[in-house]
């Protein structure tokens, strides 16, 4: 039987993540570029490159370090024939156009140096029609070596137009065929690249559509080997709606949460940008109110065991979504409130490259556009400092990161996420146009710190006791003191 090797890594509950599409982020002198690069500032595009690399990510982990990122998310790194890389030529090379391996080992060995940990993309559902063994297929047909690698049709293959493509491809996208697991040589060539980039150093797996591997017996096989190498390797389902078959212990530590990215939006988003998100898997978001919001949320706690609230991958964007501000329909008072919750709730907050700058940008491939660093120089921004803010106190604040939560509201528009088995901290966030009273349903009375103020403040204490009362859609984040 196979043997199960622990829980949520302890770690991640202390986590913050900051996702990084490699292309776009940074990039270094030290890295030769290829001749054909659409310039940094220009609008990106489906298929161009700017040139981004590893040791860019490497040479600006001061500015991580400094915004409180203790992890990073990289995208996909292996060689390719696409920005992205979602498009696998070589699973055991790190592109070129990044630095290669040894980028990836100066950056993993420069983030473990300041305490940081690196999680890499698998995408282990498909490969590419650049794929060895596809490339084989191709070539020698019917007599290929490789040919319950993938699951084949009919001959001829159509690759690259001219019919039927005679194989399964992911969306039936022709340049990326779909691998059979159920060959054991596939399964081991994956389960063996999984290993090795472990060995390397990565500390995880972010899994790409993991669920169209539809055979709990590969990722409780792939559970168990990737623990046998690394007994901390965070593993993190792509999983977009209900994710309980995934999260029982035996497969993945969390999947991508973005059950909560819809009820945040759902509860801040005045403006919701539905034609933006109709084109992603966020679509259909509903308005919430407070107390919709905290019905929603506390069922979402409750459906999965506690291992994996903690090990929740918490975001409002990613390289598949629009940005939260454009999300949001440009409101960034209402993107500032969705940064709020993110980093209060159970589980890993992850921010998306450039979220923290306030950036702008509907669906790939306007999501994904190359950073602003002329920008971040010059920075003097409410949401930057939000989140800086932010990421201080929870690692300040054991309850933020570890501690049991309870999401509450009243009927004007007050939310309280209270976390600590006391409640030792209580975030409240009020969505109304209107100063909001905070009663005691809500906070007991009492005596607290405002951490963003650092000012004790009482509540409702005495006789004469007067309620704290909470700006219009602002937030108040309180510990509370021994009386």
């Amino acid at each position: 039987m196979t043997r199960i090797f622990g829980g949520t890594p302890d770690w991640v509950r202390d986590a913050v993540f900051y996702q990084v599409f490699p292309d776009r982020f940074a990039k270094s002198d030290r890295v030769p570029k290829a001749g054909n690069l659409e310039t940094w500032e220009s609008p990106p595009t489906l298929a161009g490159y700017k040139g981004g690399d590893l040791l860019g990510v490497a040479e600006r982990l001061d500015y991580l370090q400094d915004l409180g990122i203790t992890a990073l998310y990289l995208t996909p790194v292996f060689q390719s024939a696409s920005n992205h890389r979602y498009h696998t030529h070589d699973y055991y090379r790190v592109d070129p156009m990044l630095g290669g391996d040894a980028a990836l080992r100066e950056l993993i060995d420069s983030a473990h140096g300041r305490g940081m940990r690196v999680v890499i993309d698998g995408v282990f559902n498909h490969a590419s029609r650049g794929f060895f063994q596809f490339n084989d297929l191709l070539e020698s047909g019917r007599a290929s070596a490789y040919l319950d690698w993938f699951h084949v049709r009919h001959f001829p293959l159509h690759a690259y137009g001219g019919g039927e493509l005679g194989y399964d491809a992911w969306w039936n996208i022709a340049a990326l065929p779909k691998f059979n697991t159920r060959t054991p040589a596939v399964r081991e060539f994956l389960f063996g690249v999984a290993e090795y980039w472990l060995r390397f150093g990565a500390d995880g797996w972010r899994l790409d559509v993991p669920n169209e591997i539809d055979d709990d017996g590969f990722w409780r096989e792939f559970r168990a080997r990737c623990r046998a190498v690394a007994s901390d390797a965070y593993l993190v389902g792509e999983i977009w709606d209900d994710a309980a078959r995934w999260l029982q212990g035996d497969m993945f530590d969390g999947v991508m949460n973005y059950p909560l990215t819809r009820a945040i939006f759902g509860l801040v988003g005045r403006q919701v940008d539905h034609g933006e998100l109709s084109r992603s898997g966020l679509n259909g978001i509903a308005p919430l109110g407070a107390a919709g919001f905290a019905d929603s949320v506390t069922k979402l706690l409750r459906r999965h065991p506690e291992e994996a609230v903690a090990g929740q991958l918490n975001l409002l964007g990613s390289h598949d979504t629009p940005r939260v501000l454009t999300s949001l329909g440009g409101d960034a008072v209402a993107a500032r409130q969705a940064l709020f919750l993110l980093f209060v709730m159970p589980g890993a907050p992850c921010v998306y490259y450039g979220d923290e700058l306030g950036l702008a940008g509907g669906h790939d491939p306007n999501c994904r556009q190359a950073l602003p660093w002329d920008e971040v120089a010059d920075r003097d921004d409410d949401t930057f400092e939000l989140v800086r803010a932010l990421t201080r106190l929870r690692a300040r604040h054991t309850a933020l990161r570890r501690g049991a939560a309870g999401v509450t509201a009243n009927d004007v528009g007050m939310v309280a996420v209270r976390r600590g088995e006391r409640g030792e901290v209580t975030a409240l966030l009020n969505v109304s146009d209107e100063p909001a009273r905070v009663d005691h349903g809500l906070l007991p009375a009492g005596t607290y710190r405002d951490l963003f103020a650092d000012r004790v403040v009482r509540h409702g204490v005495g006789d004469a006791g007067q309620p704290l009362s909470v700006e219009p859609r602002g937030w108040l984040l309180l510990e509370r003191l021994q009386d």
